[in-house]
């Protein structure tokens, strides 16, 4: 039971880990002049980063920072209820809490990742050919990762 409770904690680290990445570093879209991230475009040549392009983007770029701060919060919160309900569950009781907390985090990165893949068309237009960054291939396994995690938190029961 300790090496099953010590492997739902490493991977829930692992998955907050992988939301903070995906949120704050700067590569979601580069190409052979800039990297773009949720919050700036830095241009390689200049060591220069700016949030004018990002302000463009509109209300899409907004719901994407958003979603991907909630999602962070809510991954770190699920982290504290599961801690907490540790120790004041009952035998034989559900970590629905930290479960639904965990999947919550699960909607919210998704959201954000969806959000990005169908407007990059309309973000990009004005730069350079360009790829997709691992910041946001992060951010997919990420909701893999705290789909996981939360279904794992709701089908498990607390035993002695």
């Amino acid at each position: 039971m300790l090496v099953l409770l010590g492997f739902i904690l490493a991977f829930h680290i692992a998955t907050a880990a992988l939301l903070f990445i995906a949120t704050i570093d700067n590569a979601w879209w580069k190409n052979d002049v800039s990297s773009t991230d949720v919050w700036q475009t830095c241009y390689f040549n200049s060591s220069e980063c700016n949030d004018e392009t990002i302000s463009g983007y509109g209300d899409c770029i907004k719901a994407i920072q958003a979603t991907m701060c909630l999602s962070v919060i809510f991954c770190c919160l699920s982290f504290i209820v599961f801690v907490v309900q540790l120790f004041r569950l009952q035998k034989g009781q559900r970590f629905f809490i930290a479960g639904t907390l965990q999947l919550l985090s699960s909607l919210c990165v998704m959201i954000a990742a969806s959000i990005y893949t169908d407007q990059e068309k309309n973000f990009h237009k004005n730069l350079h050919a360009g790829y997709y960054g691992y910041s946001y291939i992060l951010a997919w396994i990420a909701f893999a990762f705290t789909f996981i995690s939360g279904v794992m938190y709701i089908v498990l029961r607390k035993r002695k």
